[in-house]
This record gives structure tokens, sequence and C-alpha cells, in this order.
């Protein structure tokens, strides 16, 4: 069992280097994103519910649900709950985005590499500008593949604070 790490650990080793410095960037852009992600999975399976009945009892023990400063309670009330559920949404659009970005770069540094080998021998030599050409396409490769898994997680978040905002709105009725 252990072997598979090592073999996995090579690997990944392996992977960092063809890609050159800025796939390193990318992965640690990446578990960043993730982090994230899977802190607001954690909200959403346990937390978010607790928070909503949090300002439904706050709601329910006002006698008051008529005058402006109700409203306005309410108002507050609904976007604390809002502003708990899309807590990191921001950041983790911002790294969705900044990935593909920082696959470009690498894209940009590796075809550098490939002119320098062009420029230093003189020649089109296929074999010298493979590094290069290698390190311009699994950067590219990793911030898209980064950015994907990304953007998938995000959408769903997004949908899910829409429908927390209609719920939790209905919830806190003025009668």
């Amino acid at each position: 069992m252990l072997e598979l790490f090592a073999i996995g650990a090579d690997a990944l080793r392996d992977f960092l280097n063809a890609g050159g410095q800025v796939v390193q960037i990318i992965m640690f852009t990446t578990f960043v994103m993730w982090a994230l992600i899977v802190e607001r999975l954690i909200y959403w399976s346990s937390a978010h519910a607790s928070v909503a009945k949090r300002a439904q009892r706050a709601w329910a023990a006002r006698s008051d649900h008529k005058s402006w400063y109700a409203h306005a309670i309410r108002d507050r009330l609904i976007s604390e709950t809002m502003q708990e559920a899309s807590r990191f949404n921001g950041v983790i659009h911002a790294l969705v985005a900044v990935t593909p970005l920082l696959g470009l770069l690498g894209t940009v540094t590796g075809m550098v590499l490939v002119f320098d080998v062009m420029a230093v021998t003189g020649s089109s030599n296929a074999r010298l500008m493979a590094a290069g050409i290698s390190k311009a396409t699994i950067p590219t490769m990793a911030g898209l593949v980064a950015s994907l898994s990304g953007l998938i997680f995000i959408n769903a978040f997004d949908r899910n604070v829409q429908k927390a905002s209609r719920e939790v709105s209905s919830a806190l009725s003025i009668e």
C-alpha cells in the first residue's frame, strides 16, 4: 500500500517539475480554493439550517412585525443570514478566475524558454524545444482543470444562496 503512495509522490513531483514554478503556484491556489469549497460544503450540510432557524426565532420573538423598525430588523436578519450563506463565495469566484490566468502565465513562460533555446542554438531543434513546450502546456492544463473543478461548486453555492434568500425572506413573513 505504501508503494502506491511512493509512486503517486514520484508522479506528482515529476508533474510539478515538468510544469515549472507556475504549476506549483496553481497547485497552492487550488488547495486554497478547495479548502474554501470544503468549508462551504460543511456549512451547507450542517450549519445553514441553524443559522436560518436562529433568524426565524429572533423574528418570531418580536411582538411588532409592522413598524418601520420591525422591517429594518427583518432586513437585517435576512442580510446576516445571506452574508453567512455567501461567505467565501467571492474568494472562490476569484480563485476560479485566477487559475486559468496562471495557466496562461505558465504558457508564456514556457514559450519564452522555447524562444530562448531557438535564440541560443540558432536553430529550431525540436528536441531542445520540447522542454519549453512541456513547460508551456502543462500549466495551461493544470489551470483549466483547477478552474473547472471550482466552477462546478461555486455555481451550486450561488444557487443555494439564492434559494436560501427566498426561503428566509418568506419565513420571516410580515403579518
